[in-house]
């Protein structure tokens, strides 16, 4: 038999058989389509954390008061980040400067409108120092010692969604904080705050989605008693780091929070790479049902035809050419399948990342404190609540090509048995069969 014959023969007894056809093809596009669309998702993410991490100083390191329990007996103890530890930390030899921040949650009220944000009490004109490509809209002041003055980030300025913008330079601002008091009961309060400056996206997500007062105004209405939530050490330079990091550790102990941007970013693809995994054996299980279910719809197709496997048997067709007949039919619907759920996967993809998911935001992780919070804990969170930063899907032209061949390759596995069988079948016996 021809090529062209045995592809045309294959081609009609799929299309006999339509809806049987249909199903199976969509076994298969099932599989690769999850696999596709979430490897995407996946890729974007890992580029999306990446990107932030860019924005940040390379020589910044994350300092926080870590925690210990030695044993069941006694206490939990931790280091008190406050000016004592500034002092010591900032005269460490390679260390250029401290730049120390409290942490909180706040309601803001824009002539009615509410939303919630985080708040990051540090020096305004340190900013740089964390973030170095940071810039203003025009009309922006940075105002170090006026305690009523605020910067906004954009993401707060101008919410996703928004057809507006919600708040602009020299507005009045209403903020509502909680605190707790002498007898450890909360208390709520609000005051006004003037808005001398609105940022431009700097792409980093935690400064974007908070407001920033200066760092005494923090602790008064906090109630912190100088106590920092994080200390944003810079070392001399990005060399420096790793040094910076062992003289820290050196002064305090092992008990005291260090994080990097490197170690940070490092955790991120451990994450990253189990989450890959689970997707890809999630993809893989997808596939292996829709290769069962091209065994089971071969398999029946070969009972279904034995007559007619007989009848080519028996005008001359050899058991190549019927083996050759059954694996085109799994080679197609696994091209079907491949390719159709290649497209699907792309489509899901930009479908799921353009969904606006609601996640909390550690009231006391905004800034950069969010990074350290979390390398090394989730801090007590205050319910602060934003959309999550738009992450959009990235699709390597590889990673779709290894799925497509390995649809196809699993496709052509799951017909070898039927096509065997049916290759192995007497003309005689076939024939005799009613």
């Amino acid at each position: 038999m021809q090529a062209a014959e045995i592809f045309s023969l294959s081609f009609g007894a799929l299309s006999d058989r339509k809806i049987r056809t249909i199903l199976t093809v969509l076994m298969v596009l099932v599989g690769s389509s999850l696999m596709i669309g979430l490897n995407g998702l996946s890729a974007g993410q890992t580029a999306f954390v990446q990107q932030q991490l860019n924005n940040l100083a390379t020589n910044i390191l994350f300092v926080s008061s870590g925690q210990r329990t030695f044993n069941v007996d006694t206490v939990a103890t931790s280091i008190i980040l406050n000016n004592v530890a500034v002092t010591k930390i900032k005269s460490l030899p390679s260390v250029e400067d401290v730049v120390p921040e409290y942490t909180g949650s706040v309601t803001l009220n824009s002539q009615g409108r509410i939303i919630r944000s985080s708040v990051i009490a540090m020096d305004p004109q340190k900013l740089t120092i964390i973030v170095p490509n940071v810039q203003y809209v025009d009309g922006s002041v940075v105002k170090e010692s006026d305690s009523s003055a605020m910067l906004v980030g954009d993401s707060i300025a101008n919410p996703p969604g928004a057809t507006s913008t919600l708040i602009t330079v020299g507005q009045t601002v209403k903020v509502t904080y909680s605190y707790l008091d002498a007898n450890g009961k909360s208390q709520q309060q609000s005051r006004s705050f003037v808005v001398s400056g609105v940022l431009q996206s700097t792409g980093y997500a935690q400064i974007d989605r908070a407001v920033i007062i200066n760092e005494p105004t923090g602790n008064q209405i906090f109630h912190k008693s100088g106590k920092y939530d994080v200390l944003n050490v810079a070392a001399q330079t990005s060399d420096d780091v790793d040094t910076v990091q062992q003289e820290i550790v050196g002064l305090y102990g092992s008990t005291i929070g260090v994080t990097t941007p490197k170690a940070i970013m490092a955790t991120r693809l451990n994450l990253t790479n189990g989450n890959s995994s689970f997707i890809l054996s999630v993809g893989m299980i997808a596939l292996v049902v829709g290769a069962v279910g091209i065994v089971t719809t071969l398999y029946n197709s070969v009972t279904e035809r034995i007559r007619e496997i007989g009848t080519m048997k028996a005008i001359g067709a050899q058991g190549r050419d019927i083996l050759a007949l059954f694996l085109v039919e799994a080679i197609l619907i696994g091209i079907l399948g491949a390719t159709i759920g290649l497209l699907v996967g792309i489509g899901a993809g930009y479908a799921l990342s353009s969904i606006s998911v609601t996640l909390p935001t550690g009231g006391g992780g905004g800034g950069a404190g969010a990074f350290a919070g979390a390398a090394g804990g989730l801090r007590a969170a205050a319910g602060a609540v934003t959309s999550s930063p738009h992450v959009s899907p990235i699709f390597l032209p590889l990673d779709m090509i290894k799925v497509w061949i390995l649809s196809v390759i699993l496709s052509i596995a799951a017909g070898l048995f039927p096509a065997w069988k049916a290759s192995r079948l007497s003309p005689m016996v076939a024939l005799r069969r009613e």
